[in-house]
């Protein structure tokens, strides 16, 4: 079952978080090889993705995974509350969804 991690971010700014990824009993993934999606939407049953999470591997024996946005990505996001989840894809091809929550997208002042 994936994790479930809350985030949040500023709409018109950029958006960075580093997730550690483990196993059950707490050992760190290592990630060489893998490759991840991760999007957002309003709501489970929602047709379109609001956006997609750029997801890039810091550091693979760590299992240390960043996921980020750029202003221009999260100045097109509505303010307000959505779901995500990152997808992981093994190199034998097992998929697996390892974090998942709710971000939150705060409204911008400055334009």
């Amino acid at each position: 079952m994936a994790s479930f991690l809350e985030l949040s971010c500023d709409q018109g700014s950029s958006f960075s978080v580093n997730l550690d990824l483990t196993n059950d009993d707490g050992a760190a993934i290592n990630v060489a090889g893998f490759t991840f999606t991760s999007s957002i939407r309003k709501s489970y049953y929602s047709a379109n993705v609001t956006a997609n999470l750029t997801v890039t591997i810091a550091n693979s024996a760590a299992g240390n995974v960043a996921l980020s946005m750029n202003a221009a990505t999260t100045t097109n996001i509505a303010a307000g509350r959505y779901l995500y989840d990152v997808k992981m894809v093994r190199t034998d091809n097992t998929v697996s969804r390892v974090i998942e929550g709710i971000i939150t997208v705060f409204p911008q002042i400055t334009k």
